[in-house]
């Protein structure tokens, strides 16, 4: 088995024909998830109720192939890379009406539900024609990372969106084959603790390849000592926060977990419910009931649920310099600090390392400097070239759809 950051960093470095396979490989996974869509979802006119974790699958379809053509078949400075000014004058799009339709950074979410939007034969074929453009550009572009930058990042975009619709039928209950969602039990990670001692460490990305620009800006940052769990903590060591009654006492969770709480409609994890006819829990997978298993990783939690449990516990959720101390002490060995399986909240706030400059697609980073955490890690869903230790994800503290969940540190 690969490391889980191999195909990763493989990929930040990837040359024309990579990229190109790269790319099919990824059109295939979204093909394959809008297919399972369909089935779901065709009959009712692609509908989905609104929720403010989602999109309207037709609508995100369309924004993801805009997406595409807006940083490269359009752009005329797409060989700029991060230099590109993210303003410049483009041609019009292949698909009539698309940047009043897609643009993610001008389409306010509540309106995607209300849009007249073109039907799914035209979307797909919107998708198809300009991922044909963007390969023949492909063949014909210079090796260097500037030249491919905007291919790379049109690759994570899609790739991005592609565990984001596994969330999605999560949420919704649609059943998804393995190939779709990459749905794997989650195997049981290595128990116990792991101290490490004091040290020194580079946070940032510095030198050739692709980067995320809120990975750029190489920093030292000095870590104390510290013991952190091998694993993300699993359903065995979890559940007994809920047994109990973990989620009616205030005094383990912060002033804006217990609000958080007060909201939920029950006093467990999202998609857990007891399991009257077996005993224990069981939990919905995909649309299907199935019985916790103890060894998997605990998920769907949000950073209140997994603050909450540390401090009942007596523990404490890692910074991201710790996270990533340990992942990169570990380098290949698994058995030191496994990672993969969820996505792991810490206790350190998404902000800008020094230096940083946003690259041109405006929006990636810069709205989300707003005091949510970092996550680290991946999920199961996640790309496997997306399983970069170094790669930033970020969400508000509350959500509890993605798959995430924690590991912690002694105190």
């Amino acid at each position: 088995m690969n490391h889980p950051a191999a195909d990763a960093l493989a990929i930040r470095h990837a040359d024309r024909e990579a990229l190109a396979t790269a790319l099919t490989e990824a059109r295939t996974r979204l093909l394959a998830l809008w297919q399972a869509y369909g089935r779901a979802l065709a009959g009712g006119g692609w509908q989905v109720r609104y929720l403010g974790e989602l999109n309207p699958p037709l609508w995100e379809l369309g924004h993801i192939a805009w997406f595409e053509e807006h940083w490269i078949g359009r752009n005329p400075q797409r060989h700029l890379g991060v230099a590109a000014d993210p303003d410049v004058a483009r041609a019009a799009a292949w698909l009539p009406a698309a940047d009043a339709l897609y643009n993610s950074s001008r389409v306010a979410h509540t309106r995607r539900w209300h849009l007249d939007l073109p039907d799914e034969h035209r979307t797909l074929r919107y998708a198809a024609a300009v991922r044909e453009r963007t390969l023949a550009l492909l063949a014909h572009t210079a090796s260097d990372d500037a030249s491919l930058y905007f291919h790379r990042l049109a690759l994570h975009h899609e790739e991005m969106h592609c565990e984001a619709w596994v969330y999605m039928a999560q949420t919704l209950g649609i059943a998804l084959d393995g190939a779709a969602a990459q749905d794997r039990p989650a195997p049981g990670g290595p128990a116990g603790d792991w101290a490490l001692p004091a040290q020194t460490i580079t946070l940032g990305h510095r030198g050739a390849g692709f980067a995320f620009d809120n990975e750029c800006g190489a920093h030292e940052v000095a870590v104390d000592a510290f013991t952190i769990d091998r694993s993300a903590v699993n359903w065995a060591r979890y559940l007994p926060f809920v047994d109990a009654g973990g989620y009616e006492d205030a005094r383990w969770w912060t002033p804006e977990g217990w609000a958080w709480r007060q909201r939920q409609p029950a006093a467990r994890p999202r998609h857990l419910s007891p399991d009257d006819e077996h005993g224990g829990w069981k939990r919905a997978v995909f649309g299907r009931w199935q019985p916790v298993d103890p060894d998997a990783a605990a998920v769907h939690l949000s950073a209140h649920e997994a603050q909450a449990w540390c401090r009942w516990a007596g523990r404490r959720l890692p910074t991201e310099a710790e996270w990533a101390c340990a992942a990169e002490r570990a380098g290949a060995d698994r058995g030191a600090f496994a990672w993969g399986q969820v996505w792991e909240w810490t206790a350190s706030p998404f902000v800008p390392y020094p230096g940083f400059e946003p690259h041109p697609y405006r929006d990636y980073s810069m709205p989300w400097f707003d005091g949510r955490p970092v996550l680290r890690g991946a999920s199961f869903a996640t790309s496997s070239r997306l399983r970069h230790s170094a790669y930033r994800n970020y969400f508000p503290a509350d959500r509890n759809d993605i798959f995430a969940g924690f590991r912690s540190c002694a105190i």
